[in-house]
């Protein structure tokens, strides 16, 4: 009789030793799933930035475009004429923002000059170099484009 005293005892000290975690393993989890989390919003973070960055080079080249496809609109004597396209400009991240909104500003240049070619056909041929500058947060950030005009390009189709 006393045999199974002994062996009850041992298994009920058993079934409280197992019942519950240490302090140690609570404090082990605690870190993992911390860790777990804040690599969570980590990678929330980043992806949320990157998106931004995205949008804001997305419109850029939608700037920089808009820049050049202007440039098919003017004949070639205007083209040539000093100032008579404007050689910087601003514009907004998002033109239908309301006037209290926060938003992006770029500012850019458009800059037509000779060819760096000696061909024969050099003085019939102008470059256009086209810069949008802005700022994300405290980086700022820029993008450059670079095409050719001819003298007979599609402008003498359209005068």
């Amino acid at each position: 009789m006393k045999m199974k005293y002994l062996v009850t005892r041992s298994t009920g000290g058993l079934r409280r030793q197992l019942a519950a975690f240490s302090l140690v393993e609570v404090t082990v989890g605690m870190g993992v799933i911390g860790t777990a989390v804040a690599a969570l919003f980590s990678g929330f973070t980043s992806g949320f930035f990157t998106m931004q960055m995205a949008r804001e080079n997305l419109r850029a080249t939608q700037i920089m475009v808009e820049k050049t496809e202007m440039l098919r609109l003017y004949s070639w004597d205007q083209l040539n004429t000093p100032g008579f396209i404007p050689a910087t400009f601003t514009s907004p991240y998002d033109p239908t923002a309301t006037n209290g909104a926060p938003n992006i500003r770029y500012s850019g240049t458009l800059s037509i000059s000779a060819i760096p070619l000696t061909a024969a056909y050099s003085n019939d041929m102008k470059m256009v170099t086209v810069t949008v500058n802005w700022s994300t947060g405290s980086i700022n950030r820029n993008r450059s484009f670079t095409t050719y005009i001819a003298r007979n390009g599609l402008q003498n189709y359209i005068y």
